[in-house]
């Protein structure tokens, strides 16, 4: 059961400067993260979720907001002392071909991580090679194959075993198994959750696949250019969503029917994503929600919720709630 705060981010924005022009890629996020605890990230592509993983465990600067990891605020940390405080926080990348070193054999990349740590002997980390090797399904004789020798599920196996290689205590999880056919897909899902039980992991786990969001995480914040729209327990998010964009998220499930009575056309979200050069000013949104009034356009709701702990950034949910 998830227990002691491990991380808590607040106010967290982060910006790129392009060609003159700021581009708003999140914006003023805030979450908190419990040992053994898993928050799902989802929502569309461009809004965001890949920059705040990466933000959190500083392999970008914030440029607004902190994070405080393990009670010390690695803004503060110096880059010897970062690097220290790395061995706690990893990242499975989404496509694991490309995040190993083609020239490392499989078990010189797993091993890598704990030689810059300074972890153990050589001795001893080779034996920790074989452990995770043989823990996430891998045979002993993969640590002489290099990456390419590897199908895509052996390869996101082996980016796995890398990052609990320096015994972490939270991973990133970077659309993990989006490259992969869906046979593996459920291996993966798998191997991650028997891997969280068994060293009471904390997973921010960034997907577009809202099933497997649902399936493993406690709790899910959905992101829309940038910001937080929405946020609460898997449990109230998915069977009550609050937002109109979270509704057209889970509307959009692909789902096979059971009976042709069970059919029912496909959901789709109207327009494109407007420019993080230019977001609207209001609701990110209400240039795509058919529900979006006047005050929508030139007021930002504040996130606020029927609970505590689900929280909504929309005017027609803060009239519901004040009625």
């Amino acid at each position: 059961m998830p227990d002691e705060m491990l991380l808590e981010v607040t106010s967290v924005s982060k910006r790129f400067q392009v060609r003159g022009q700021t581009l708003h890629a999140v914006e003023n996020v805030s979450f908190a993260l419990r040992s053994g605890e898993t928050l799902g990230l989802v929502g569309e592509s461009g809004s965001g979720k890949s920059t705040l993983g990466r933000t959190v465990l500083r392999l970008l600067e914030a440029d607004a907001g902190r994070v405080v990891f393990q009670g010390r605020d690695l803004s503060r940390l110096s880059v010897s002392e970062l690097r220290k405080e790395r061995r706690h926080m990893q990242i499975i990348f989404q496509d694991p071909l490309a995040s190993l070193n083609p020239r490392m054999t499989v078990g010189s990349a797993i091993e890598d991580a704990m030689i810059i740590q300074g972890i153990a002997s050589r001795v001893q980390r080779k034996m920790r090679v074989n452990e995770l090797l043989e823990r996430v399904g891998l045979p002993l004789q993969a640590a002489d194959a290099f990456p390419f020798e590897l199908s895509g599920g052996q390869q996101q196996r082996v980016g796995i075993a890398r990052a609990l290689s320096v015994r972490p205590k939270l991973v990133v999880c970077d659309e993990p198994i989006s490259a992969l056919d869906v046979s593996i897909q459920v291996q993966i899902i798998e191997l991650l959750k028997d891997l969280q039980r068994e060293l009471q992991l904390a997973y921010i786990f960034i997907s577009h696949n809202l099933g497997v969001v649902q399936h493993l995480s406690d709790r899910v914040m959905v992101l829309y250019l940038g910001e937080v729209v929405e946020q609460g327990s898997a449990q109230d998010l998915f069977t009550n969503p609050q937002h109109p964009y979270t509704r057209v998220l889970l509307d959009s499930i692909l789902k096979i029917p059971s009976s042709s009575a069970e059919r029912r056309p496909l959901v789709t979200l109207p327009g494109e994503i407007p420019s993080p050069f230019h977001p609207p000013s209001g609701c990110p949104f209400h240039p795509r929600c058919t529900l979006a009034y006047e005050r929508c356009t030139v007021e930002k709701p504040i996130l606020q919720g029927p609970t505590t702990t689900h929280l909504t950034a929309c005017h027609l949910a803060e009239t519901a709630i004040s009625q």
